[in-house]
């Protein structure tokens, strides 16, 4: 059992400061009390990053914090972690996220909510009260395996024949899940700034479609069946930092691949797995030669 605290006993341990105004001001009502929790952390790492010198070119602190980290730090799953970022950005304008191109983890800016005024506030809470989400509500993480190796080949083939509902019940499926992977994989954004890519990407959502709308029981990914169930939840938790990495895994490759659609689906599924590993050794490399 734990022991009561005696005198000043509690003031030797370390704490995230989350603000008092979070929870008592009207406008800051509609965050959830994880996201709010959230922001603590995010301020935190801003002023580690603060005395280590990150700055940007407008002198502007930023942190650097992956959606994997968030994951582990907050014990929670990708979705989320995901929903907790957009709503402290796009609800409360609490933080701004700043994409660095393909192969790069995004920068957080934490907001300073105290410089901003009443007009802005007022504007802000309206339009999110009036937000609505189109979204669909599904999954939890599962379990992953070792990325796959490289490929070749055109990137946009991806076709292969998955049985698929055919009533106007499966139709309405294939809708709500092509809305939801085009929402949470920010696909206008993703395709906006890699234009060269757009084919690539409208092909990977596809994929995602299909996988998710078939009617097997088990899918094969990198060889082995997976629970079609196991493959959709993993599929439904990937964002569009996992569909960067993905391209950046396409572009870097030269083995010739003999099933593109494999390759794909391989990348995608270990995504998760993969994805903070590498990015950990890409910052750690770019801070060693001043990069940062």
């Amino acid at each position: 059992m734990f022991e009561y605290f005696h005198g000043s006993e509690a003031e030797r341990f370390s704490f995230y400061r989350v603000p008092k105004i979070l929870f008592t001001d009207e406008f800051f009502r509609a965050l959830s009390t994880e996201a709010k929790v959230l922001y603590g952390i995010l301020l935190d790492r801003a002023s580690l990053s603060q005395k280590n010198g990150w700055l940007d070119d407008k002198n502007r602190v930023y942190i650097i914090y992956t959606v994997g980290e968030i994951m582990e730090d907050m014990n929670c799953g990708n979705k989320k972690a995901i929903q907790m970022l957009t709503d402290l950005e796009e609800k409360a304008g609490l933080i701004e996220r700043k994409r660095q191109g393909l192969g790069k983890p995004n920068l957080i800016y934490v907001k300073n909510f105290s410089t901003s005024d009443e007009g802005f506030v007022e504007k802000h809470f309206l339009k999110c009260r009036n937000d609505k989400s189109g979204s669909v509500n599904l999954t939890n993480p599962e379990v992953s395996e070792s990325h796959s190796n490289n490929t070749e080949s055109n990137y946009t083939d991806y076709s292969d024949t998955y049985p698929f509902l055919s009533d106007d019940d499966g139709m309405r499926e294939r809708r709500e899940y092509e809305e939801y992977f085009r929402n949470q994989l920010e696909l206008d954004c993703l395709i906006k700034e890699n234009p060269t890519d757009e084919k690539t990407i409208e092909g990977i959502a596809a994929l995602l479609v299909d996988t998710c709308c078939s009617k097997k029981r088990f899918i094969r990914i990198a060889g082995d069946d997976k629970p079609a169930e196991t493959v959709k939840s993993r599929f439904m938790n990937l964002d569009s930092e996992h569909i960067e990495y993905v391209l950046l895994c396409l572009k870097k490759n030269t083995t010739k691949v003999r099933n593109m659609r494999q390759y794909i689906l391989a990348a995608l599924y270990n995504a998760p797995d993969t994805i903070d590993p590498f990015y950990q050794s890409w910052v750690n490399s770019d801070m060693a030669v001043g990069n940062f």
